[in-house]
């Protein structure tokens, strides 16, 4: 039996304090710029100062383009810096390591926050996205990593990849969705390319000692589990990074692909030699014993998503009663107030069904 409280030490140095990450989370909460506002200071460091043990932002875009909602944390800028410099700060001062997701949402943008049309590996006229020249895919490459240099000046202990929910890096891995003919489309390894150039390169740029996660989800937006596999293992057998966080959506599920139905989802990727690479995952993880189940089943620490919306000290409840249950839904407005969420968060959670009292 795992211990909810002991210490993750990762490849690269860095420790966490306990098996609870804080999951990136889409609050539209910050300014059109990009820069940081004082509400997603709040609900962030209120997360840090709940005890989740690693804190990470909302997925934060690499290019202007790249902005995928409203009110979205960039980081493509050097203004950016200054805000990224103050949260890292209190983060940390709450023992919690503080990480920045790079994101870049690809065809996904919303046109009517761009200047200009989305973008794609290659044309998707459904999305009215044009696809990326070759000159463009590496500079996307190149921000990924100038975005990476600047977390780091920021005081962030690291960063995570962002290569779910068919945001840019998984639009490059779908077979279906990537239908370049160059080095960047085809096989397997040509789709991955710009995740371990991006890889690479941040671990260049940042140093040994910086940590380095990738997110993947195994299913939707035209990904393949066996592939997901596949890239999995390669990924630690690289050795450059120092976490996999795993997108379940349901970390109880069978995979939606009849030939891989034996096992559930999770089993498929706790049967992977991940030699000194952690793993968390993510997905309806709202119990104490959901979180204990799920540790041990060779998880190394938990994401949280919706009960770290619920509950800002969410980690502190699972430690101490066994037996903690999230609230009930719908919540209150007001008690979303009381954990941290502006007008602007509690709006947008009106959109998931049944979260909000009307």
């Amino acid at each position: 039996m795992k211990k909810l409280d002991d210490t993750i030490l990762f490849s690269c140095g860095a420790s966490m304090k306990n098996r609870f990450m804080l999951a990136p989370l889409t609050n539209t909460q910050s300014h059109e710029d990009g820069s940081l506002s004082d509400e997603e200071f709040h609900w962030l460091t209120m997360r840090a100062k709940g005890q989740f043990g690693l804190v990470m932002t909302c997925a934060s875009h690499v290019q202007a383009i790249g902005k995928g909602f409203p009110g979205q944390l960039g980081i493509f800028d050097d203004k950016h810096i200054e805000g990224h410099t103050r949260l890292a700060k209190e983060i940390k001062s709450h023992g919690s390591l503080a990480v920045i997701q790079l994101h870049h949402a690809g065809m996904r943008s919303e046109p009517r926050l761009l200047d200009g049309s989305p973008v794609a590996p290659s044309t998707v006229e459904r999305k009215g996205a044009r696809g990326l020249t070759l000159e463009e895919v590496k500079e996307l490459r190149d921000d990924f990593i100038a975005a990476a240099v600047r977390a780091k000046q920021s005081g962030y202990d690291g960063v995570e990849i962002h290569g779910a929910h068919g945001y840019i890096v998984a639009q490059f891995l779908s077979q279906s969705i990537n239908q370049r003919n160059d080095g960047y489309g085809g096989s397997l390894e040509n789709r991955a390319r710009l995740l371990f150039e991006i890889i690479n390169g941040v671990r260049e740029s940042c140093g040994a000692n910086f940590l380095l996660g990738v997110r993947l989800s195994p299913e939707r937006f035209g990904m393949e589990l066996s592939e997901m596999k596949t890239l999995c293992q390669q990924l630690i057998d690289e050795g450059e990074i120092d976490f996999l966080d795993i997108s379940l959506w349901d970390c109880f599920k069978y995979p939606e692909e009849e030939e891989h139905r034996g096992k559930t989802l999770l089993q498929h990727f706790t049967e992977l030699d991940f030699k000194d690479v952690k793993l968390t995952v993510a997905g309806k993880i709202h119990t104490a014993k959901q979180v204990s189940e799920i540790l041990n089943s060779k998880v190394d620490f938990v994401t949280v998503g919706r009960s770290g919306i619920l509950h800002h000290d969410f980690p502190i409840k699972v430690m101490n009663d066994n037996n903690f249950e999230t609230i009930s839904l719908p919540v209150t407005s007001e008690y979303l107030r009381n954990q941290g969420l502006s007008e602007k968060f509690i709006k947008y959670m009106s959109n998931w069904k049944g979260f909000v009292a009307i």
